[in-house]
């Protein structure tokens, strides 16, 4: 079993940063690729950015590409989602998932793990 809580939401202007941070526990971490996910109300949970076990190994979705940046370090066992050039349509839940293999995926059928969110909210 492996535990996940996010923290690092908030209110946030266009244009500006927030880091998310997740803690994982339980199972060992440093086997684990992580994802992040989103979602929006209306919307179906969407893939946002993967990393693998080492870190070596990163995927963004279309829309984070070049804004976003996932990050993780097995002495803490967290992983981060560092979020600059934020724009209205980034506002969702974000939710931190842990897969239980050393791959990374976008499908989020593959991450059994999931954290309870949370939400990031930006103004225009």
């Amino acid at each position: 079993q492996v535990q996940l809580v996010e923290s690092g939401g908030g209110l946030v202007q266009a244009g500006g940063s927030l880091r998310l941070s997740c803690v994982a526990s339980g199972r060992t971490f440093d086997r684990n690729s992580m994802g992040w996910f989103r979602q929006a109300p209306g919307n179906e949970r969407e893939f946002v950015a993967a990393i693998n076990w080492s870190g070596a190994i990163t995927y963004y979705g279309d829309s984070v590409k070049g804004r976003f940046t996932i990050s993780r370090d097995n002495a803490k066992n967290t992983v981060y989602l560092q979020m600059n050039s934020l724009k209205p349509e980034d506002t969702a839940i974000y939710y931190c998932a842990a897969t239980t293999t050393r791959v990374p995926f976008k499908s989020r059928n593959e991450y059994p793990y999931w954290g309870q969110g949370t939400q990031v909210t930006v103004s225009s």
